[in-house]
């Protein structure tokens, strides 16, 4: 049984130990002050000792196809070529990094963004298929705007290739691996769902054929940047609201793992996500503070299209935190279904908040000073991520592995992260992903002068 501390290989990669930094929303966007911005937010965690940072999703085209104000897009190779600034300095501490490509297809910022799709009306977004009847509803309704482009046959496989060429730009660039956004309702997500997937071509009308996009993209990242190690996020539409027949279920999400391993990725994230954009995917606490914060009312309104639209996005922010109560490692039983049918490694990520609980995790003891794990229970995960609580402790991983966490209390070996999402709802507005928490922040100032934070040496 694995133990947080120990070394793991994906794909050829050697990792250094078990504990990643899941993707989250840096706000980074494509300007001159990109590279330096994504330094400030990822290098903390390598400097903390964190094995494998995630990148979070990334645009792979220039135009469209972002799902939250300031996304990253690497279609320029100008642009990519700056990134090795960051990969070096995640190399210079032992660490290693992936990119995470993405492209938000119907979820993106021109369907939900009132201002953005004033300032950018000719943009359509890409579509896999026709928007489904929930979808459509919600659009006569003013929620959302759907002018949407289905893709042909032939746009499918020109899509496919711009996520190899963007990897291949990636891997030059320094990155360790590419990670594919697979689930949160992105492109990817959508090929794969029959909520979403009415295709009559080769890449629609079963389980398999719905696979097909990720198999090609697998080809085009392999042609055109090697034998890369390969992840991706596996969506099961668990959550999805009644009113959806057609989703995938948790055998569906295994059995796509399973083919996913046969086609040659080299990991799999299993993530139980909607098939719309909800609390589902965070969890946790309705965000009072940041919904109240005065000085972000007017980007809202220009983000949900008015006052009384926000007040009602709002409401259903309350009532989805309700329905979706935070639930620690709430991926588990999927990771470890997943776990018994592929010999790649499983990540597993998704209300994962102590020592403790990724040590049960990983098979492993529970006892963090222990050499090695001597626990019964099999283990549901290869690898332990969190991302909200990155927001909270940039340097968090100095708590957590070896002799950071040896002789700690147990509460001072669980994240500070209170799971409020006081920090997610103003991404919206373009604002960064930070802890707004006061209590949290005055306990991190508090580890901050105990040296909580300082990496042991080694």
């Amino acid at each position: 049984m694995a133990t947080l501390e120990d070394p793991i290989d994906i794909g050829g990669l050697t990792v250094p130990n078990r504990l990643y930094r899941a993707p989250l929303l840096e706000c980074a966007g494509t300007g001159p002050d990109a590279v330096d911005t994504l330094i400030d937010d990822l290098e903390p965690a390598a400097e903390s000792g964190v094995g494998l940072i995630c990148q979070g999703a990334t645009i792979v085209r220039g135009d469209g196809g972002c799902a939250a104000p300031g996304m990253t897009r690497v279609h320029d190779p100008a642009f990519v070529s700056q990134l090795s600034r960051l990969t070096d300095r995640i190399h210079d501490h032992g660490s290693r990094i992936v990119l995470q490509l993405e492209h938000g297809g119907l979820r993106s910022m021109e369907t939900w963004h009132a201002e953005f799709r004033r300032a950018n009306s000719e943009l359509e977004q890409l579509a896999v298929s026709t928007p489904p009847w929930q979808l459509r509803v919600l659009d006569r309704l003013g929620f959302l705007a759907f002018e949407p482009h289905v893709l042909s046959t032939d746009e499918v496989y020109e899509l496919a290739a711009d996520f190899g060429r963007a990897a291949a730009r990636a891997v030059e660039a320094g990155y360790d691996g590419i990670h594919l956004a697979g689930a949160n309702m992105g492109i990817v997500q959508q090929f794969l769902s029959p909520f979403y997937n009415r295709r009559e071509d080769e890449f629609g009308g079963s389980p398999e054929s719905r696979l097909e996009f990720l198999a090609l993209v697998h080809d085009e990242i392999r042609e055109r940047a090697g034998d890369v190690p390969l992840l991706t996020k596996v969506p099961a539409e668990t959550p999805a609201p009644p009113v959806v027949r057609r989703k995938l279920s948790l055998g569906d999400g295994v059995e796509l793992a399973r083919r996913l391993e046969r086609i040659g990725y080299d990991a799999v994230v299993p993530v139980q996500t909607s098939v719309v954009w909800d609390m589902s995917i965070i969890r946790g606490e309705y965000p009072a503070r940041a919904w109240e914060n005065e000085r972000l009312q007017e980007e809202y309104d220009a983000a949900f299209g008015g006052a009384t639209r926000k007040r009602l996005v709002a409401l259903a922010n309350r009532v989805q935190s309700l329905q979706y109560d935070f639930e620690p490692a709430w991926n588990e039983d999927f990771c470890r279904r997943v776990r018994e049918r592929v010999s790649i490694p499983v990540l597993a990520e998704g209300g994962i908040r102590d020592r403790t609980e990724m040590d049960r995790l990983l098979g492993s003891s529970g006892d963090p000073r222990a050499d090695s794990g001597t626990g019964d229970e099999q283990p549901a995960c290869d690898m332990v991520g969190m991302a909200r609580p990155f927001y909270a402790e940039p340097r968090l991983g100095a708590r957590l592995l070896g002799d950071g966490a040896e002789g700690r209390e147990h509460d001072r070996m669980r994240v500070l992260c209170e799971s409020c999402n006081n920090c997610t709802v103003p991404q919206v507005t373009g604002a960064p992903g930070i802890c707004r928490t006061p209590e949290v922040l005055r306990e991190r100032g508090e580890l901050e002068r105990e040296d909580a934070y300082d990496r042991p040496e080694s």
